[in-house]
């Protein structure tokens, strides 16, 4: 079974669609490791740019570093900004990376910052982290107020530019009206599910329906917090809330987004600084799925009876179809 998974992953486009580097300009302490997800199989990931109530400026100073930092080593690594992109990585044995935005606080009241970052290479922004803003409600908010008149404009730029809405970390309410509101397919990047395992992060059934039937695809982290109770198996755990979700809405419509943090001191010492994100607090203790398990992962769903083709979508032809498609229906060149 071992030799099958290797097999596959070597012949399918692996796509780990949200994973987080030190938002430390100038600091590269951690950006070598980005070779471990070149070795264990990924063919893309998507590094975070900055999230919550981070400002425009401290974005655009992480995409400028990023950006220097992955043209210098061009050769494992490739900055992608367009679809067709995508495959000149994969053929020149590079690995693809594009960034993604956690919260619309990243444009301010500026509507055109959109446009710009997509030129950057953020595939992708979801709207709230957590806590509401200038266009809507969060997951972690008691009362979820629905997506703005602001919140309509960003939605509606989105669509024009070419970048995909990410409604992961956002309220029920908001994410609902964002879908309604949306002319093109829009994702959870990196949402468990709720029914395997209850967490404000996690989201419904219901949701995970109506992402899928608007063309659009959920992503599952690797955040032992959120798979499940502590101390349980990471691998089985993740393979469970995979295969609900599939069960649910069928293999289109699943992807990965293991949400790894590279340095994880950084992110403890700001989630102390930040009590309001997670209200109960999350414990010192954040165990996650690393890039070197995706082996085990597609074993596990080879035992539980996946086809190849099936067991491709999830690991990464889903976010190919969807990321790839809202970019090229607006940048076909």
């Amino acid at each position: 079974m071992r030799e099958r998974a290797q097999d596959l992953i070597e012949r399918s486009f692996v796509w780990d669609n949200h994973a987080c580097m030190p938002l430390r300009y100038g600091d590269e302490t951690f950006l070598p490791e980005l070779a471990r997800a070149k070795e264990s199989g990924f063919s893309a990931v998507t590094l975070n740019l900055g999230f919550g109530d981070q400002a425009p400026e401290e974005h655009l100073r992480m995409a400028a570093w990023f950006r220097r930092w992955l043209r210098q080593h061009n050769r494992d690594f490739m900055l992608v900004t367009s679809a067709q992109e995508l495959d000149k990585a994969r053929r020149t044995g590079r690995v693809a990376v594009l960034f993604d935005i956690e919260g619309a606080v990243a444009i301010g009241d500026q509507l055109s910052l959109i446009e710009m970052y997509r030129d950057l290479g953020v595939t992708w922004m979801l709207l709230v982290y957590n806590r509401s803003n200038s266009v809507g409600s969060g997951c972690m908010d008691e009362h979820d107020g629905g997506l703005t008149a602001f919140g309509r404009e960003v939605v509606a730029e989105m669509n024009r530019v070419g970048m995909t809405l990410c409604l992961s970390h956002t309220g029920e309410r908001t994410a609902r009206e964002a879908l309604d509101a949306s002319a093109r397919p829009m994702i959870f990047s990196h949402s468990n599910c709720g029914a395997v395992f209850p967490h404000p992060r996690n989201i419904s059934d219901d949701m995970i329906k109506a992402c899928a039937a608007r063309g659009g695809v959920v992503g599952i982290n690797g955040l032992g917090n959120f798979l499940g109770e502590d101390g349980a198996p990471l691998v089985p755990a993740i393979l469970r809330h995979i295969d609900h979700a599939v069960q649910l809405v069928g293999p289109r419509h699943v992807g990965l987004g293991l949400d790894y943090v590279y340095d994880q001191e950084e992110l403890r010492e700001y989630l102390r600084s930040k009590p309001e994100l997670f209200p109960g607090g999350l414990p010192d203790s954040l165990p996650f799925v690393a890039p070197e398990a995706l082996p085990d992962i597609v074993e596990g769903m080879l035992a539980l009876g996946y086809s190849d083709d099936d067991v491709a979508l999830v690991l990464g032809g889903n976010w190919l179809r969807v990321l790839g498609g809202n970019w090229t229906a607006t940048h076909p060149d």
